[in-house]
C-alpha cells in the first residue's frame, strides 16, 4: 500500500479523455489542426505587422504581443492533450505544477494584456489629440512588460503551494490539462485543501473582476463619446476599432468567468471539459480569424503578401 501511495504521489492520470482508440483519433486529428491553425494564425499576423510600417502603432503592437503569448498559452496544454489521446493518458507531478504554471501565467498575461488594450482603445478615441505623445512606443513596452511580470508572478505563489501538499490518496485527474481546483481535490489534508480552495477562488474572482471593471469603464468611456459623434460614418469608424478587441474580450472572459467564478458550485464531468476547452482551445482558434478577418488593414496586409509570394513562386 505505502508503494502505491509512493507512485500516485508522483504522477496523474487523465480521466477526462476518450478511451476508444476511434474517439481518440478523431479527436486528435481535430485538435492537431486547431493547434497548428492558432500557431500558424498567430505567426502571420506577428510577421504581416513586423513586415509593414505602417502597422507599427500601438494597437497593432498590443495585438501582435497578444498573438505571441497566444502561441505560448495552447502550447502549455495542447500539446500534451494531443499526447494524451495517442498514448499515455498520464503526467507527473513536476510536469503537472509547470504546466499549470505556464498556463496561468499566459493566461494571466493576456488578461492584463486585453485590460491594457482597452485603455489605448479609450485615449485613441477620447483623447485623440493627446493619444501620440501619452501612448509612445516606450509605454507600450513597458505596458506589455508590466503585463508579462504580472503574469508569470502571480501563479507563483498558488503553484508553490500546492507543490507543499502531499497527493497520496486516487491519482485521477478528473480534467483534460492540470489545473488548479481537480489537483487539489486530489491532496490528501481536506482541511488544507478546502482552505486552499477557497483562497485559490478569491484570487481568481479578483484577478477577473478588477480586468472586467476596468475594461468596463474604458467602454463606458468610449461609448460615451461615440454617442457624441454626429455622423453616423463617424460612429462606425470610431466603434470598428474596438469591435476585434470586445470580440475576444467577450469570448475569451465569459469561458473564463464560467470555469473560477463559480465558487462552491460544481459542473459535471462533461461542462467541465465543455468550459475548460471553451477558453483553452476554441477562444485562441478564433483570436486570428477576429484579428484578421475583422481588420481591414491586417486583411490587406495578408493579401499584398500572399500575391508577393505567388509571384515570387511564379
Amino acid at each position: 500500500m505505502e508503494k502505491a501511495n509512493q507512485t500516485t504521489a508522483h504522477e496523474f492520470i487523465f480521466s477526462a479523455f476518450p478511451y476508444s482508440w476511434r474517439d481518440s483519433v478523431i479527436c486528435f486529428v481535430l485538435l492537431l489542426f486547431i493547434y497548428a491553425f492558432i500557431v500558424v494564425g498567430n505567426v502571420v499576423i506577428i510577421t504581416v505587422v513586423q513586415l509593414n510600417i505602417h502597422l507599427h502603432t500601438p494597437m497593432y503592437f498590443f495585438i501582435s504581443a497578444l498573438s505571441f503569448l497566444e502561441i505560448w498559452y495552447t502550447t502549455a496544454t495542447i500539446p500534451k492533450m494531443l499526447s494524451c489521446l495517442l498514448c499515455e493518458k498520464s503526467i507527473s507531478l513536476n510536469g503537472c505544477l509547470l504546466q499549470m504554471y505556464f498556463f496561468h501565467s499566459t493566461g494571466i498575461s493576456e488578461v492584463c494584456l486585453l485590460t491594457a488594450m482597452a485603455f489605448d482603445r479609450y485615449l485613441a478615441i477620447c483623447s485623440p489629440l493627446h493619444y501620440p505623445t501619452i501612448m509612445t512606443p516606450e509605454l507600450c513596452a513597458w505596458l506589455t512588460l508590466g503585463c508579462c511580470v504580472c503574469g508569470f508572478v502571480t501563479p507563483l505563489p498558488e503553484i508553490a503551494w500546492i507543490s507543499t501538499l502531499p497527493f497520496c490518496g486516487s491519482n485521477h485527474l478528473e480534467h483534460i490539462f492540470c489545473d488548479f481546483l481537480p489537483v487539489l481535490r486530489l491532496a490528501c489534508t481536506d482541511t488544507q485543501a478546502i482552505l486552499m480552495i477557497q483562497v485559490v477562488d478569491v484570487v481568481h474572482a479578483v484577478e477577473i473582476i478588477t480586468a472586467v471593471m476596468l475594461i468596463f469603464m474604458s467602454y463606458v468611456g468610449i461609448v460615451t463619446v461615440i454617442l457624441r459623434i454626429r455622423s453616423t460614418e463617424g460612429r462606425r469608424k470610431a466603434f470598428s476599432t474596438c469591435v476585434s478587441h470586445l470580440t475576444v474580450f467577450l469570448l475569451f472572459f465569459g469561458s473564463v468567468a464560467l470555469m473560477y467564478l463559480r465558487f462552491s458550485a460544481t459542473y459535471s464531468l462533461f461542462w467541465d471539459t465543455a468550459i475548460a476547452l471553451a477558453f483553452a482551445v476554441v477562444s485562441p482558434f478564433f483570436n486570428p480569424i477576429i484579428y484578421s478577418l475583422r481588420n481591414k488593414e491586417i486583411k490587406e496586409a495578408i493579401k499584398k503578401h500572399m500575391s508577393q509570394v505567388s509571384i515570387f513562386f511564379s
